[in-house]
């Protein structure tokens, strides 16, 4: 008897008998488990809908949720059976039951979200895949996912960040558990090997429990690590170093190599983007020809980069084309990296400082008050 077969059997042949007096929820979670071992799809399907007229039978109470879970992994099934339209049409009633409800067992929520990235993933909608897998991630943890799965949604989300409209904020995806293990930074790496009475095994110990350390560093996709990284950084030369090394990886890549002018425009409005970040407050007037210095571009093509970041609200300021010069009163808000907290806080110590330095010289302009 297979496995598959045995799961299959013990459900028709023991669960069956109390299965209505045993948490419901936990239930689907068994049933969806079972249907995984139907060789056809069909059959999977037509197993889970009796699950559902059995829960519905019962009419206890949030019975929504186990069959809302249940509804997730039919959608998936139709999914994978490329009947798309029913499978748009069950999220669309798992949302509406998911805004109805209150108290939702974070795997319920993670069913849809799961199957909603997975719906946008075969659409190649890039955003909307990035935003539903991120969501899907906030309700698992990311240790009870499987190493070859977690290198899969690790690179699939760093794609989808990549080519996603509209996405400039890289520093959410370089923070989030997925990817902040997967990627810990170098010096955290010395710190760790350079703690002397650190013993040997208990390093062992560390990075057996992080295994999601090594799932792409050191990985044949090492490279789409560092390419996240210039982007996040604005490094349009770093960025070109890699495209040329790692030039055979990324043509492997037909998402990349289409929307190829779209990596490089993003980019360079990460590049603005960090220009004006380490720009002191006091000095928000930034010329056109330093962004066409940075950026490499003409002052023409910088004018464009500046509406183009003006018109998706990443910045709010004035061109002025007579002075060649551009005030930024606004930027959108970013997640920052090591390397931008370390420049933040050298800006504050520098602050501080002067601040400091004003005190002393109010205390010493400022005559001492006579005690009446």
């Amino acid at each position: 008897m297979q496995a598959g077969d045995a799961l299959i059997q013990l459900y028709h042949n023991f669960i069956t008998e109390f299965e209505t007096k045993i948490n419901l929820l936990k239930l689907a979670h068994f049933a969806v488990i079972v249907s995984r071992q139907y060789p056809e799809k069909e059959a999977a399907i037509g197993y889970l809908e009796g699950v559902i007229e059995k829960l519905r039978a019962t009419r206890e109470m949030r019975i929504e949720e186990p069959i809302l879970y249940i509804k997730m992994q039919i959608a998936l099934l139709k999914l994978e059976q490329g009947e798309h339209k029913e499978c748009k049409k069950l999220l669309d009633d798992g949302k509406s039951t998911l805004d109805s409800m209150t108290d939702i067992d974070p795997s319920v929520y993670a069913s849809f979200y799961w199957v909603s990235s997975q719906y946008h993933k075969l659409r190649q909608e890039f955003a909307e895949f990035y935003k539903n897998a991120l969501l899907y991630l906030a309700y698992t943890s990311v240790l009870s996912l499987s190493e070859s799965f977690r290198l899969d949604l690790a690179f699939d989300l760093s794609l989808s960040a990549l080519l996603g409209e509209n996405i400039y904020n890289f520093g959410e995806l370089l923070a989030h558990p997925i990817v902040s293990l997967l990627y810990l930074d170098l010096f955290f790496l010395r710190l760790v090997s350079n703690i002397l009475f650190l013993k040997c095994h208990v390093l062992v110990t560390f990075f057996n429990f992080f295994p999601q350390i090594y799932s792409l560093i050191g990985t044949k996709v090492e490279w789409l690590y560092y390419i996240l990284v210039a982007f996040n950084t604005g490094d349009l030369v770093r960025y070109q170093e890699l495209c040329h090394v790692h030039k055979d990886a990324l043509n492997a890549q037909p998402a990349l190599v289409a929307n190829e002018r779209k990596l490089l425009e993003k980019i360079n409005i990460l590049c603005l983007m960090e220009i004006i970040f380490n720009r002191p407050s006091e000095d928000r007037t930034i010329p056109l020809s330093i962004i066409a210095e940075h950026t490499r571009l003409s002052v023409e093509d910088v004018e464009y980069l500046l509406m183009k970041s003006l018109s998706v609200h990443l910045i709010e300021g004035i061109i002025d084309q007579v002075e060649g010069t551009v005030y930024v009163s606004w930027a959108q808000p970013r997640v920052l990296g090591v390397p931008q907290i370390k420049s933040l806080r050298d800006r504050l110590d520098n602050w501080l400082g002067k601040v400091h330095t004003a005190l002393l010289s109010i205390e010493a302009e400022t005559p001492d008050l006579v005690a009446s």
